[in-house]
């Protein structure tokens, strides 16, 4: 039997669009001032967290290094990395199906909320949200339960059993479970099948289309 889900969050990376060529291009021009070299598949472990979390991994705790590595990513990202994109199949058609069933659409997503909201308006995806949140530049509010709980909070809406995040990392997944929400994991993202299932995923899907059985 169907849960009644009023409002879906969805995360942005992994979910909505495939964009690692543009992440990891990113990540390694940052990398590279530093003379740190790494491969693409390596890197796509980090879409998902924050870039402090990120880079502190390579550069150390040093604040003033990470802030340097974020600013050096950001020089490509915001220069047309961003947009190094690509809309995954059935997504639209999701998100125009939902909100034909009178359902609240949401973005949750611990990227810069300025970048998500260029890269929605880019691709024509913009006009299915009801809000589009996401961390501040200086990456504060970038945890997933604090982006979840700052989007559903400028609907005028709190956590419930009556939200579903829907997500490709165990971050969205344990986000959501946080706040006491069902999730679904998606197996097209960047998280495996095993990371989701032991973060606790609520549903898994294989495409996006899949998600209409659940909502």
């Amino acid at each position: 039997m169907k849960k009644n889900y009023d409002i879906i969050a969805f995360d942005l990376d992994g979910t909505l669009t495939a964009s690692d060529r543009g992440i990891t291009n990113s990540m390694q021009i940052a990398l590279r001032h530093f003379g740190i070299e790494r491969d693409t598949e390596s890197l796509k472990r980090h879409i998902g967290p924050s870039l402090t979390d990120t880079f502190r991994e390579y550069v150390g705790d040093d604040e003033e290094q990470i802030q340097l590595a974020i600013k050096k990513y950001r020089e490509y990202y915001v220069a047309g990395g961003m947009l190094e994109n690509e809309v995954y199949e059935g997504v639209e058609d999701t998100l125009k199906e939902i909100k034909s069933r009178g359902k609240k659409i949401i973005l949750a997503s611990s990227k810069p909320m300025v970048y998500c909201e260029k890269i929605l308006a880019h691709y024509g995806l913009d006009k299915y949200f009801d809000f589009i949140g996401g961390s501040n530049l200086d990456e504060t509010r970038s945890k997933k339960v604090e982006v979840i709980s700052f989007a559903l909070e400028n609907i005028n809406a709190t956590p419930g059993s009556n939200v579903l995040m829907v997500g490709d990392r165990e971050y969205d997944i344990l986000g959501a479970k946080g706040l006491g929400m069902d999730s679904v994991g998606v197996l097209f993202g960047y998280g495996s099948k095993e990371e989701l299932q032991q973060a606790g995923a609520t549903y898994t899907i294989e495409k996006m289309t899949d998600l209409l059985e659940i909502v």
